[in-house]
């Protein structure tokens, strides 16, 4: 069994044939948790798990690139967490990629009230974080006050830089991106019981599938980490699988 801890089939790449992605990942014994990036992908994301008795979950969030555009209505994410297949806030987080960075501060003010959601729910955090894991490091250690446990989604940085994460308590979440770019070294070191498997499909396709990527293929993320830490396939899925259980509650 594997579970994709972040796909976005709820996302337009999938208007014709979502359901039949779900249903070809559910009958290989699959599990996956939608994301959303915006309140109304959210609210698909929870519309699209309702319909599956079970497999099938849902993440609410506004993305960082979607800050400056869209008004953060926690009372809107609140509405939607009512639902039982609600198990993490997300996507949310920095990013400071050239064409965001002009709304830096928007971000961090997004990110902040989202963060105090979670911790009013009590419900982890998909957190993005693109050229930015400074800054997110240092944020997320001024909030000595609050418990804060998540995944760093798509994780892309240095070992250092994975180290603090691991020190605060978070997952790293490793996609199709591995194969990429050189991450290697924090594969290797990174604790097995601190590793998510995600697709972030529609983007993000592993070797060696081209073209959109869907849930099914994280077994290929998953061979790829068995390889680099020298572990069986059915351990890497095994304990990933635990680990994701154990953070989502699913």
């Amino acid at each position: 069994m594997l579970v994709d801890t972040h796909a976005h089939l709820n996302f337009s790449s999938y208007k014709d044939d979502a359901d039949e992605v779900i249903r070809r990942s559910l009958d290989e014994g699959m599990e996956i948790i939608n994301v959303g990036s915006q309140r109304t992908t959210s609210q698909r994301a929870v519309e699209m798990a309702e319909k599956y008795p079970d497999g099938v979950y849902a993440a609410i969030g506004l993305h960082p690139i979607h800050a400056a555009e869209e008004e953060f209505n926690p009372d809107k994410y609140r509405e939607l967490a009512l639902s039982k297949k609600v198990v993490a806030i997300g996507e949310v987080g920095l990013d400071y990629k050239s064409e965001y960075a002009s709304f830096k501060e928007k971000q961090k003010e997004v990110f902040l009230k989202q963060l105090d959601l979670a911790g009013e729910l009590n419900l982890p955090l998909m957190i993005h974080c693109r050229q930015a894991h400074e800054d997110l490091i240092q944020t997320i250690k001024q909030l000595n006050n609050l418990t804060i446990r998540g995944v760093i989604h798509c994780f892309t940085g240095t070992w250092t830089q994975a180290e603090e994460y691991l020190k605060m308590g978070f997952y790293l979440g490793f996609n199709g991106i591995i194969f990429k770019l050189d991450l290697d070294e924090v594969v290797k070191k990174t604790p097995l019981d601190r590793i998510l498997l995600e697709t972030d499909c529609p983007y993000l396709t592993p070797k060696p599938m081209e073209g959109r990527n869907e849930p099914l293929y994280v077994k290929y993320v998953a061979q790829k980490i068995a390889e680099l830490k020298e572990e069986t396939f059915e351990k890497i899925s095994e304990i990933t699988t635990e680990n994701a259980k154990e953070l989502f509650r699913i």
